[in-house]
């Protein structure tokens, strides 16, 4: 029940930075394209990157720190860093199959889904 508590408390620091963020970069570029998405989606790659390093060669973080930050704070900020973090890894491993697989099914799989759900929701609405 306390990691449930620690992910809930990080998750919610994590989705206040990601409205802050994004808001503040897509207001500092006017336009259609999704800049503050993009930027918070960097910045959660690179958060998780210089985390897990920190995890593995220096041991510096406790399990319940460890949830706290990855699937609290992090998933809270931006699910895609730890989808970059998985591919990194699964290329690290030389899984190069399972990788390229997992960006597939996220980006395409996923717009799919967007698609079948946008059209769901019309067809109910009218």
């Amino acid at each position: 029940m306390w990691h449930a508590v620690l992910v809930g408390i990080g998750g919610f620091i994590g989705s206040v930075l990601r409205y802050w963020l994004s808001g503040l970069a897509q207001r500092g570029f006017p336009g259609d394209f999704p800049v503050g998405t993009l930027l918070v989606n960097i910045v959660g790659c690179l958060a998780i990157g210089a985390f897990w390093s920190l995890v593995e060669y220096r041991a510096w973080f406790s399990p319940e720190q460890r949830i706290f930050v990855t699937v609290g704070v992090l998933g809270g900020f931006t699910t895609f860093s730890a989808f970059g973090y998985e591919t990194f890894m699964l290329m690290r491993d030389s899984e190069y199959l399972p990788a390229l697989a997992n960006v597939l099914a996220n980006t395409l799989v996923g717009m799919a889904a967007v698609a079948l759900g946008w059209m769901a929701a019309k067809a109910l609405a009218i």
